[in-house]
Protein backbone atom coordinates (compact mmCIF):
# COMPACT_ATOMS: atom_id res chain seq x y z
CA UNK A 1 0.00 0.00 0.00
CA UNK A 2 0.86 3.61 -0.62
CA UNK A 3 2.15 5.22 2.22
CA UNK A 4 2.91 9.05 3.08
CA UNK A 5 6.86 8.93 2.75
CA UNK A 6 6.99 10.09 -0.69
CA UNK A 7 6.31 14.06 0.80
CA UNK A 8 9.64 14.01 2.60
CA UNK A 9 11.17 13.64 -1.24
CA UNK A 10 11.32 16.00 -4.00
CA UNK A 11 11.46 14.73 -7.51
CA UNK A 12 14.79 15.37 -7.87
CA UNK A 13 15.96 13.42 -5.09
CA UNK A 14 13.70 10.48 -5.59
CA UNK A 15 15.46 9.91 -9.09
CA UNK A 16 18.93 10.30 -7.67
CA UNK A 17 17.94 7.59 -5.40
CA UNK A 18 16.28 5.24 -7.97
CA UNK A 19 19.18 5.73 -10.23
CA UNK A 20 21.68 4.98 -7.65
CA UNK A 21 20.36 2.17 -6.27
CA UNK A 22 19.88 0.57 -9.99
CA UNK A 23 23.54 1.21 -10.07
CA UNK A 24 24.07 -0.86 -7.81
CA UNK A 25 22.27 -3.77 -9.23
CA UNK A 26 23.92 -3.30 -12.84
CA UNK A 27 27.76 -3.10 -11.09
CA UNK A 28 26.38 -6.46 -9.99
CA UNK A 29 25.58 -7.68 -13.32
CA UNK A 30 28.62 -6.22 -14.63
CA UNK A 31 30.88 -8.25 -12.00
CA UNK A 32 28.46 -10.97 -12.89
CA UNK A 33 29.39 -11.02 -16.19
CA UNK A 34 33.51 -10.23 -16.09
CA UNK A 35 34.63 -13.11 -13.69
CA UNK A 36 31.88 -15.68 -15.28
CA UNK A 37 33.44 -18.93 -17.06
CA UNK A 38 30.32 -20.23 -19.22
CA UNK A 39 30.02 -18.04 -22.90
CA UNK A 40 26.18 -18.47 -21.55
CA UNK A 41 26.83 -15.85 -18.46
CA UNK A 42 29.91 -14.26 -19.70
CA UNK A 43 28.98 -13.37 -23.32
CA UNK A 44 25.02 -14.12 -23.90
CA UNK A 45 24.63 -12.28 -20.06
CA UNK A 46 21.59 -15.16 -19.52
CA UNK A 47 21.81 -14.06 -15.55
CA UNK A 48 19.65 -11.09 -13.78
CA UNK A 49 20.76 -9.21 -10.36
CA UNK A 50 18.12 -7.57 -8.02
CA UNK A 51 18.33 -5.71 -4.55
CA UNK A 52 15.48 -6.27 -1.96
CA UNK A 53 15.35 -4.06 1.96
CA UNK A 54 14.63 -6.08 4.65
CA UNK A 55 11.32 -6.87 3.97
CA UNK A 56 12.12 -8.95 0.66
CA UNK A 57 10.53 -6.01 -1.51
CA UNK A 58 12.54 -5.57 -4.42
CA UNK A 59 14.05 -2.02 -4.70
CA UNK A 60 16.00 -2.40 -7.79
CA UNK A 61 16.94 -4.45 -10.54
CA UNK A 62 19.76 -3.87 -13.53
CA UNK A 63 18.00 -4.36 -17.03
CA UNK A 64 18.54 -7.94 -17.35
CA UNK A 65 16.28 -10.70 -17.85
CA UNK A 66 12.66 -9.85 -17.52
CA UNK A 67 11.26 -13.56 -16.72
CA UNK A 68 14.27 -13.97 -14.13
CA UNK A 69 13.39 -10.46 -12.25
CA UNK A 70 9.68 -10.63 -12.59
CA UNK A 71 10.28 -14.30 -10.77
CA UNK A 72 12.84 -13.33 -8.17
CA UNK A 73 10.86 -11.81 -5.32
CA UNK A 74 9.41 -15.07 -4.76
CA UNK A 75 13.15 -16.58 -4.47
CA UNK A 76 13.47 -14.17 -1.52
CA UNK A 77 10.59 -14.77 0.10
CA UNK A 78 11.28 -18.55 -0.09
CA UNK A 79 14.74 -17.47 1.82
CA UNK A 80 13.34 -15.66 4.41
CA UNK A 81 10.60 -18.63 4.61
CA UNK A 82 13.36 -20.92 5.34
CA UNK A 83 14.53 -18.80 8.56
CA UNK A 84 17.29 -16.88 6.80
CA UNK A 85 19.68 -15.23 9.21
CA UNK A 86 22.27 -12.22 8.70
CA UNK A 87 25.44 -13.14 6.92
CA UNK A 88 23.70 -16.52 5.14
CA UNK A 89 23.85 -17.28 1.78
CA UNK A 90 21.00 -19.59 0.16
CA UNK A 91 21.08 -21.52 -2.85
CA UNK A 92 17.86 -22.50 -5.33
CA UNK A 93 15.86 -23.71 -8.08
CA UNK A 94 13.34 -25.95 -7.51
CA UNK A 95 10.17 -24.15 -8.53
CA UNK A 96 7.94 -25.01 -5.93
CA UNK A 97 10.05 -22.92 -4.02
CA UNK A 98 10.87 -19.86 -5.41
CA UNK A 99 12.54 -21.25 -8.33
CA UNK A 100 11.43 -21.12 -12.30
CA UNK A 101 13.33 -24.19 -14.20
CA UNK A 102 15.73 -25.60 -13.03
CA UNK A 103 18.96 -24.54 -14.68
CA UNK A 104 18.04 -21.13 -13.67
CA UNK A 105 20.47 -21.59 -10.07
CA UNK A 106 19.34 -18.32 -7.96
CA UNK A 107 22.18 -17.40 -5.22
CA UNK A 108 20.71 -14.99 -2.36
CA UNK A 109 22.54 -13.24 -0.07
CA UNK A 110 21.22 -12.09 3.49
CA UNK A 111 22.61 -8.89 3.97
CA UNK A 112 24.09 -7.89 7.53
CA UNK A 113 24.00 -4.23 9.22
CA UNK A 114 27.58 -2.95 8.59
CA UNK A 115 27.86 -3.13 13.13
CA UNK A 116 25.08 -5.23 13.91
CA UNK A 117 26.16 -8.37 12.43
CA UNK A 118 22.53 -10.65 13.57
CA UNK A 119 20.35 -7.85 11.74
CA UNK A 120 19.52 -8.35 8.57
CA UNK A 121 18.74 -4.50 6.11
CA UNK A 122 18.29 -6.55 2.96
CA UNK A 123 19.09 -9.19 0.58
CA UNK A 124 21.31 -9.19 -2.79
CA UNK A 125 19.96 -11.76 -5.51
CA UNK A 126 21.81 -13.30 -8.72
CA UNK A 127 19.89 -15.32 -10.79
CA UNK A 128 21.78 -17.39 -13.95
CA UNK A 129 21.09 -20.04 -16.12
CA UNK A 130 23.52 -22.81 -15.88
CA UNK A 131 24.49 -24.84 -19.15
CA UNK A 132 23.86 -28.12 -17.54
CA UNK A 133 22.03 -29.51 -13.85
CA UNK A 134 22.00 -32.92 -14.26
CA UNK A 135 18.68 -34.56 -15.85
CA UNK A 136 18.18 -36.44 -19.04
CA UNK A 137 19.80 -34.93 -21.40
CA UNK A 138 22.85 -32.32 -21.89
CA UNK A 139 22.01 -28.80 -20.95
CA UNK A 140 19.09 -29.77 -18.76
CA UNK A 141 16.66 -28.82 -21.04
CA UNK A 142 15.35 -32.01 -21.97
CA UNK A 143 12.81 -32.77 -24.71
CA UNK A 144 10.39 -34.92 -23.91
CA UNK A 145 10.28 -34.56 -20.02
CA UNK A 146 7.43 -35.86 -17.50
CA UNK A 147 8.66 -35.51 -14.38
CA UNK A 148 10.35 -32.43 -12.97
CA UNK A 149 13.05 -35.10 -11.72
CA UNK A 150 14.37 -36.05 -15.06
CA UNK A 151 14.96 -31.93 -15.74
CA UNK A 152 18.01 -31.85 -13.53
CA UNK A 153 18.88 -31.94 -9.74
CA UNK A 154 16.28 -30.17 -7.80
CA UNK A 155 17.86 -27.71 -5.38
CA UNK A 156 15.57 -26.02 -2.39
CA UNK A 157 16.48 -23.31 -0.90
CA UNK A 158 20.10 -24.32 1.11
CA UNK A 159 22.17 -22.84 3.23
CA UNK A 160 25.88 -22.69 1.46
CA UNK A 161 27.38 -19.88 3.78
CA UNK A 162 26.19 -19.84 7.23
CA UNK A 163 27.22 -16.35 9.24
CA UNK A 164 29.60 -16.17 6.37
CA UNK A 165 31.47 -19.52 6.57
CA UNK A 166 31.38 -21.99 3.54
CA UNK A 167 29.71 -24.95 3.86
CA UNK A 168 31.40 -26.82 0.95
CA UNK A 169 29.39 -30.36 1.95
CA UNK A 170 26.24 -28.60 -0.23
CA UNK A 171 28.22 -27.54 -3.45
CA UNK A 172 29.83 -30.61 -3.49
CA UNK A 173 26.91 -32.42 -3.49
CA UNK A 174 25.79 -30.08 -6.36
CA UNK A 175 28.76 -30.46 -8.36
CA UNK A 176 28.83 -34.16 -8.23
CA UNK A 177 25.29 -33.99 -10.34
CA UNK A 178 26.13 -32.05 -13.39
CA UNK A 179 27.94 -32.70 -16.39
CA UNK A 180 30.70 -29.76 -16.24
CA UNK A 181 31.67 -29.12 -12.56
CA UNK A 182 33.92 -26.85 -13.39
CA UNK A 183 32.31 -24.94 -15.37
CA UNK A 184 29.47 -24.48 -12.73
CA UNK A 185 31.68 -23.98 -9.92
CA UNK A 186 33.11 -21.45 -12.11
CA UNK A 187 29.95 -19.34 -12.65
CA UNK A 188 28.93 -20.26 -9.29
CA UNK A 189 31.76 -17.93 -7.85
CA UNK A 190 30.88 -15.72 -10.35
CA UNK A 191 27.40 -15.61 -8.74
CA UNK A 192 28.97 -15.38 -5.00
CA UNK A 193 31.05 -12.20 -6.33
CA UNK A 194 28.08 -10.26 -7.24
CA UNK A 195 25.90 -11.25 -4.20
CA UNK A 196 29.08 -9.82 -2.25
CA UNK A 197 28.92 -6.39 -4.76
CA UNK A 198 25.30 -5.74 -4.11
CA UNK A 199 26.23 -6.17 -0.19
CA UNK A 200 28.98 -4.02 -0.02
CA UNK A 201 27.08 -1.19 -1.98
CA UNK A 202 23.90 -1.98 -0.08
CA UNK A 203 25.54 -1.79 3.11
CA UNK A 204 27.51 1.40 1.86
CA UNK A 205 23.93 3.19 1.25
CA UNK A 206 23.14 2.20 4.75
CA UNK A 207 25.94 3.96 6.19
CA UNK A 208 25.68 7.19 4.36
CA UNK A 209 21.98 7.50 4.93
CA UNK A 210 20.97 6.02 7.76
CA UNK A 211 18.41 3.30 8.85
CA UNK A 212 15.78 5.68 8.81
CA UNK A 213 15.97 7.89 5.37
CA UNK A 214 16.91 4.78 3.62
CA UNK A 215 13.82 3.27 4.82
CA UNK A 216 11.61 6.20 4.02
CA UNK A 217 13.55 6.59 0.58
CA UNK A 218 12.82 2.86 -0.17
CA UNK A 219 8.74 3.25 0.64
CA UNK A 220 8.83 6.71 -1.32
CA UNK A 221 10.23 4.88 -4.64
CA UNK A 222 8.00 2.40 -4.35
CA UNK A 223 4.74 4.11 -3.80
CA UNK A 224 5.88 6.63 -6.62
CA UNK A 225 6.47 3.80 -9.22
CA UNK A 226 3.30 2.51 -8.12
CA UNK A 227 1.41 6.21 -8.56
CA UNK A 228 2.60 6.34 -12.32
CA UNK A 229 1.93 2.44 -13.24
CA UNK A 230 -1.39 3.32 -11.90
CA UNK A 231 -2.03 6.51 -13.79
CA UNK A 232 -1.29 5.17 -16.70
CA UNK A 233 -3.68 1.83 -15.85
CA UNK A 234 -6.39 4.61 -15.71
CA UNK A 235 -6.46 5.24 -19.22
CA UNK A 236 -8.11 2.10 -19.16
CA UNK A 237 -10.33 2.06 -16.51
CA UNK A 238 -13.30 0.13 -16.55
CA UNK A 239 -12.02 -1.62 -19.88
CA UNK A 240 -12.07 -5.37 -20.56
CA UNK A 241 -10.68 -7.50 -23.24
CA UNK A 242 -10.41 -11.20 -23.39
CA UNK A 243 -7.29 -13.16 -26.20
CA UNK A 244 -6.64 -16.45 -26.70
CA UNK A 245 -3.56 -18.44 -28.37
CA UNK A 246 -1.86 -21.66 -28.17
CA UNK A 247 1.59 -23.52 -27.39
CA UNK A 248 2.33 -26.01 -30.59
CA UNK A 249 2.63 -29.35 -28.31
CA UNK A 250 4.04 -30.02 -25.01
CA UNK A 251 6.98 -32.21 -26.84
CA UNK A 252 4.68 -35.39 -25.55
CA UNK A 253 1.48 -34.26 -27.60
CA UNK A 254 1.76 -32.15 -30.52
CA UNK A 255 -1.98 -31.05 -29.21
CA UNK A 256 -2.37 -27.18 -29.24
CA UNK A 257 -2.40 -26.40 -25.44
CA UNK A 258 -4.46 -23.20 -25.21
CA UNK A 259 -3.69 -19.69 -23.63
CA UNK A 260 -6.79 -17.74 -22.75
CA UNK A 261 -6.35 -14.20 -20.38
CA UNK A 262 -9.11 -11.76 -19.30
CA UNK A 263 -7.41 -8.48 -19.13
CA UNK A 264 -9.99 -5.77 -16.60
CA UNK A 265 -8.83 -2.45 -15.57
CA UNK A 266 -10.64 -2.04 -11.98
CA UNK A 267 -9.90 0.86 -9.46
CA UNK A 268 -5.85 1.81 -11.22
CA UNK A 269 -5.32 -2.11 -10.76
CA UNK A 270 -4.29 -4.99 -13.91
CA UNK A 271 -6.48 -8.07 -13.53
CA UNK A 272 -5.65 -11.18 -15.81
CA UNK A 273 -7.97 -14.13 -15.05
CA UNK A 274 -6.42 -17.34 -16.73
CA UNK A 275 -9.33 -19.52 -16.68
CA UNK A 276 -10.10 -21.42 -19.70
CA UNK A 277 -6.05 -21.83 -19.98
CA UNK A 278 -5.38 -25.61 -20.59
CA UNK A 279 -4.85 -27.57 -16.98
CA UNK A 280 -1.89 -29.02 -16.26
CA UNK A 281 0.13 -30.99 -18.89
CA UNK A 282 2.36 -34.19 -19.90
CA UNK A 283 5.24 -32.24 -21.12
CA UNK A 284 7.69 -29.64 -19.69
CA UNK A 285 5.48 -26.49 -20.87
CA UNK A 286 4.24 -25.81 -17.42
CA UNK A 287 5.24 -23.18 -15.33
CA UNK A 288 5.11 -22.26 -11.97
CA UNK A 289 2.74 -18.95 -11.07
CA UNK A 290 5.89 -16.73 -10.23
CA UNK A 291 6.15 -16.90 -13.84
CA UNK A 292 3.49 -15.56 -15.10
CA UNK A 293 3.86 -12.98 -12.79
CA UNK A 294 6.91 -12.36 -14.28
CA UNK A 295 4.68 -11.76 -17.80
CA UNK A 296 2.00 -9.55 -16.05
CA UNK A 297 4.74 -7.23 -14.20
CA UNK A 298 6.52 -7.13 -17.49
CA UNK A 299 3.50 -6.38 -19.71
CA UNK A 300 1.95 -3.46 -17.46
CA UNK A 301 6.18 -2.15 -17.33
CA UNK A 302 6.19 -1.93 -21.03
CA UNK A 303 2.45 0.01 -21.24
CA UNK A 304 4.53 3.48 -19.17
CA UNK A 305 6.96 5.45 -19.78
CA UNK A 306 10.64 4.91 -20.42
CA UNK A 307 11.53 6.26 -16.73
CA UNK A 308 9.30 4.51 -14.40
CA UNK A 309 11.57 2.78 -12.07
CA UNK A 310 11.28 -1.35 -12.26
CA UNK A 311 10.99 -2.13 -8.34
CA UNK A 312 7.69 -3.74 -6.07
CA UNK A 313 6.01 -1.05 -7.14
CA UNK A 314 5.08 -2.30 -10.64
CA UNK A 315 3.54 -6.04 -9.14
CA UNK A 316 1.36 -3.31 -6.85
CA UNK A 317 -0.61 -2.70 -9.17
CA UNK A 318 -1.35 -6.46 -10.91
CA UNK A 319 -4.11 -9.50 -9.78
CA UNK A 320 -3.64 -12.92 -10.82
CA UNK A 321 -6.39 -15.43 -10.95
CA UNK A 322 -4.78 -18.88 -12.21
CA UNK A 323 -7.10 -21.66 -11.90
CA UNK A 324 -5.49 -24.48 -9.57
CA UNK A 325 -5.02 -26.95 -12.07
CA UNK A 326 -3.48 -24.87 -15.23
CA UNK A 327 -0.08 -24.97 -17.11
CA UNK A 328 0.61 -21.93 -15.46
CA UNK A 329 0.04 -23.13 -11.71
CA UNK A 330 2.73 -25.87 -12.30
CA UNK A 331 2.93 -28.75 -9.20
CA UNK A 332 5.36 -31.15 -8.31
CA UNK A 333 6.03 -33.12 -9.86
CA UNK A 334 5.30 -31.55 -13.08
CA UNK A 335 8.04 -31.28 -15.74
CA UNK A 336 9.17 -27.21 -16.51
CA UNK A 337 12.47 -26.75 -18.47
CA UNK A 338 10.00 -24.99 -21.00
CA UNK A 339 7.20 -23.36 -19.05
CA UNK A 340 9.85 -20.71 -18.77
CA UNK A 341 10.78 -19.87 -21.64
CA UNK A 342 8.18 -20.69 -24.22
CA UNK A 343 4.89 -20.45 -21.97
CA UNK A 344 6.04 -17.13 -20.77
CA UNK A 345 6.72 -15.84 -23.70
CA UNK A 346 2.63 -16.76 -24.93
CA UNK A 347 1.13 -15.41 -21.80
CA UNK A 348 3.51 -12.44 -22.89
CA UNK A 349 1.63 -12.23 -26.02
CA UNK A 350 -2.17 -12.88 -24.83
CA UNK A 351 -1.79 -10.22 -21.87
CA UNK A 352 -0.69 -7.71 -25.23
CA UNK A 353 -3.29 -8.99 -27.49
CA UNK A 354 -6.40 -8.77 -24.50
CA UNK A 355 -5.30 -5.17 -23.45
CA UNK A 356 -5.60 -4.08 -27.08
CA UNK A 357 -9.02 -5.46 -27.47
CA UNK A 358 -9.97 -3.26 -23.82
CA UNK A 359 -8.40 -0.73 -25.11
CA UNK A 360 -10.29 -0.73 -27.93
CA UNK A 361 -13.25 -1.43 -26.43
CA UNK A 362 -13.56 1.82 -24.62
CA UNK A 363 -12.36 3.65 -27.65
CA UNK A 364 -8.68 3.88 -27.19
CA UNK A 365 -6.31 3.58 -30.13
CA UNK A 366 -3.11 6.03 -29.02
CA UNK A 367 -1.70 3.22 -26.48
CA UNK A 368 1.60 1.85 -27.68
CA UNK A 369 0.66 -2.02 -27.83
CA UNK A 370 2.86 -4.52 -29.88
CA UNK A 371 2.21 -6.62 -32.41
CA UNK A 372 3.34 -10.43 -31.42
CA UNK A 373 6.73 -10.81 -31.67
CA UNK A 374 8.37 -14.19 -32.97
CA UNK A 375 6.84 -15.55 -29.74
CA UNK A 376 9.46 -17.97 -29.01
CA UNK A 377 13.50 -18.16 -27.14
CA UNK A 378 14.36 -20.84 -29.69
CA UNK A 379 15.84 -23.03 -27.78
CA UNK A 380 18.74 -24.77 -28.19
CA UNK A 381 21.16 -27.03 -26.26
CA UNK A 382 24.14 -29.25 -27.82
CA UNK A 383 26.37 -31.77 -25.82
CA UNK A 384 27.93 -34.73 -25.52
CA UNK A 385 30.19 -35.90 -22.64
CA UNK A 386 32.62 -33.52 -21.21
CA UNK A 387 30.58 -30.32 -22.45
CA UNK A 388 27.20 -28.77 -22.95
CA UNK A 389 26.29 -25.59 -25.07
CA UNK A 390 23.05 -23.60 -24.42
CA UNK A 391 22.02 -20.62 -26.01
CA UNK A 392 18.19 -18.88 -27.73
CA UNK A 393 17.87 -16.64 -30.30
CA UNK A 394 16.64 -13.82 -31.42
CA UNK A 395 13.82 -12.79 -34.16
CA UNK A 396 11.34 -10.77 -35.43
CA UNK A 397 9.94 -7.92 -32.72
CA UNK A 398 6.51 -6.86 -33.43
CA UNK A 399 5.72 -3.23 -34.76
CA UNK A 400 3.64 -1.04 -33.24
CA UNK A 401 2.09 2.72 -33.28
CA UNK A 402 5.62 3.82 -32.58
CA UNK A 403 7.03 2.58 -35.61
CA UNK A 404 8.36 -1.14 -37.29
CA UNK A 405 9.78 -3.43 -34.81
CA UNK A 406 13.47 -4.21 -34.96
CA UNK A 407 15.47 -7.28 -36.53
CA UNK A 408 17.34 -10.14 -34.85
CA UNK A 409 16.29 -8.99 -30.92
CA UNK A 410 15.11 -10.79 -28.62
CA UNK A 411 11.88 -10.20 -27.25
CA UNK A 412 9.02 -10.14 -24.11
CA UNK A 413 10.47 -12.34 -21.51
CA UNK A 414 13.97 -12.47 -22.89
CA UNK A 415 16.69 -9.62 -22.90
CA UNK A 416 20.11 -11.97 -23.42
CA UNK A 417 22.61 -10.72 -26.46
CA UNK A 418 23.27 -13.80 -28.98
CA UNK A 419 26.74 -15.96 -27.97
CA UNK A 420 29.45 -14.26 -30.42
CA UNK A 421 30.63 -17.03 -32.94
CA UNK A 422 34.39 -16.58 -32.18
CA UNK A 423 33.46 -17.63 -28.35
CA UNK A 424 31.29 -20.81 -29.22
CA UNK A 425 33.45 -21.69 -31.78
CA UNK A 426 36.33 -21.23 -29.05
CA UNK A 427 34.59 -23.03 -26.72
CA UNK A 428 32.93 -26.19 -27.97
CA UNK A 429 33.39 -28.27 -30.92
CA UNK A 430 31.36 -26.35 -33.37
CA UNK A 431 31.21 -24.31 -35.93
CA UNK A 432 28.60 -21.54 -37.18
CA UNK A 433 28.20 -22.07 -41.02
CA UNK A 434 26.28 -19.22 -41.28
CA UNK A 435 24.54 -16.40 -38.98
CA UNK A 436 22.29 -13.63 -40.56
CA UNK A 437 18.84 -11.94 -40.95
CA UNK A 438 16.75 -13.36 -42.66
CA UNK A 439 15.43 -11.26 -44.72
CA UNK A 440 11.49 -10.89 -45.35
CA UNK A 441 10.55 -12.67 -42.55
CA UNK A 442 8.85 -9.85 -40.37
CA UNK A 443 5.35 -9.03 -41.05
CA UNK A 444 3.61 -6.77 -43.78
CA UNK A 445 2.15 -3.48 -42.35
CA UNK A 446 2.00 0.33 -42.30
CA UNK A 447 4.94 -0.41 -40.03
CA UNK A 448 6.73 -4.02 -40.60
CA UNK A 449 7.91 -6.35 -38.04
CA UNK A 450 11.40 -7.13 -37.60
CA UNK A 451 12.77 -9.72 -39.25
CA UNK A 452 14.30 -13.15 -37.46
CA UNK A 453 17.83 -14.74 -37.69
CA UNK A 454 19.44 -17.65 -39.34
CA UNK A 455 21.69 -19.44 -37.36
CA UNK A 456 23.30 -22.66 -38.91
CA UNK A 457 25.51 -25.25 -36.76
CA UNK A 458 27.90 -27.72 -37.84
CA UNK A 459 29.01 -30.53 -35.66
CA UNK A 460 32.33 -31.54 -35.34
CA UNK A 461 31.84 -34.34 -33.01
CA UNK A 462 29.19 -36.50 -32.23
CA UNK A 463 27.00 -34.62 -30.02
CA UNK A 464 22.81 -34.51 -29.59
CA UNK A 465 20.53 -31.55 -29.49
CA UNK A 466 17.82 -30.46 -27.88
CA UNK A 467 15.25 -28.15 -29.40
CA UNK A 468 12.38 -26.56 -27.23
CA UNK A 469 10.65 -24.33 -29.94
CA UNK A 470 7.56 -22.55 -30.50
CA UNK A 471 6.13 -20.54 -33.27
CA UNK A 472 7.04 -23.48 -35.93
CA UNK A 473 3.07 -23.65 -36.81
CA UNK A 474 0.91 -20.62 -36.18
CA UNK A 475 2.93 -17.31 -37.32
CA UNK A 476 2.78 -14.10 -34.81
CA UNK A 477 0.20 -12.05 -35.58
CA UNK A 478 0.01 -8.98 -36.77
CA UNK A 479 -1.76 -6.07 -34.89
CA UNK A 480 -4.58 -3.07 -36.40
CA UNK A 481 -4.66 -4.66 -39.84
CA UNK A 482 -1.39 -5.36 -40.10
CA UNK A 483 0.15 -9.11 -41.34
CA UNK A 484 1.44 -12.03 -39.35
CA UNK A 485 5.50 -12.59 -39.64
CA UNK A 486 6.90 -15.63 -40.62
CA UNK A 487 6.78 -19.05 -38.79
CA UNK A 488 10.10 -20.54 -38.24
CA UNK A 489 11.37 -23.42 -39.52
CA UNK A 490 13.88 -26.12 -37.85
CA UNK A 491 16.16 -28.07 -40.02
CA UNK A 492 18.90 -31.15 -39.87
CA UNK A 493 20.80 -30.69 -42.93
CA UNK A 494 17.78 -30.45 -45.19
CA UNK A 495 15.41 -32.76 -42.90
CA UNK A 496 12.33 -30.72 -41.48
CA UNK A 497 12.38 -31.02 -37.56
CA UNK A 498 9.42 -30.39 -34.61
CA UNK A 499 9.40 -27.33 -32.85
CA UNK A 500 10.33 -29.44 -30.11
CA UNK A 501 12.83 -32.49 -30.59
CA UNK A 502 15.68 -34.12 -29.41
CA UNK A 503 18.35 -35.36 -32.49
CA UNK A 504 21.74 -37.28 -33.11
CA UNK A 505 24.34 -35.32 -34.91
CA UNK A 506 27.31 -37.02 -36.72
CA UNK A 507 30.35 -35.42 -37.49
CA UNK A 508 29.56 -32.87 -39.96
CA UNK A 509 25.96 -32.52 -39.75
CA UNK A 510 24.45 -29.13 -39.95
CA UNK A 511 21.53 -27.98 -37.91
CA UNK A 512 19.76 -24.93 -38.89
CA UNK A 513 16.81 -22.55 -36.97
CA UNK A 514 15.29 -19.69 -39.08
CA UNK A 515 13.12 -17.62 -36.16
CA UNK A 516 10.56 -16.21 -36.58
CA UNK A 517 9.54 -12.52 -37.71
CA UNK A 518 7.50 -10.03 -35.94
CA UNK A 519 4.16 -8.92 -36.77
CA UNK A 520 3.00 -6.05 -38.46
CA UNK A 521 1.43 -3.09 -37.23
CA UNK A 522 -1.30 -1.53 -39.26
CA UNK A 523 -2.71 -2.10 -42.85
CA UNK A 524 -0.08 -2.32 -45.77
CA UNK A 525 0.00 0.64 -48.12
CA UNK A 526 -0.64 -1.60 -50.87
CA UNK A 527 -3.50 -2.79 -49.23
CA UNK A 528 -5.08 1.09 -48.89
CA UNK A 529 -3.94 1.95 -52.08
CA UNK A 530 -6.26 -0.80 -53.72
CA UNK A 531 -8.99 0.39 -51.81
Amino acid sequence: MTTNNAAAFDALELTVFSQGVAMLAEEMGGLLERSSISPNIRERRDASCALFDASGRMVAQAAHIPVHLGAMPESVAAVRAAGAAAGDVFLLNDPSHGGSHLPDLTMVEVIAHPSQADRIIGYAAVRAHHADVGGISPGSMPFGATELYQEGLIVPPVRIEVHGIPQRDVMTLVLANVRTPAEREGDLRAQRAACAAGRRGWQALFTRLGDATLQAAVDALLDYTERRVRARLALLEGATGQAADALEGDGVSDQPIPVVIRATVRNGTLLLDLTGTSPAVRGNVNAPPAVARAAAVFVLRVLCDDDVPVNDGVARAVHLTIPDDCVANAKRPSAVAAGNVELSQRMTDVCFAALAKAAASIGVHDLVIPACGQGTMNNITLGAPGWSFYETLGGGQGASLRGPGPDAVHVGMSNTRNTPVESLERAYPLRIVEYAVRRGSGGAGQFPGGDGVVRRYQALVPCTATLLTERRVVAPPGANGGMPGAAGNNLLNSTVLPAKTRVALSAGDVLTLETPGGGGWGVPVSNTQGQ
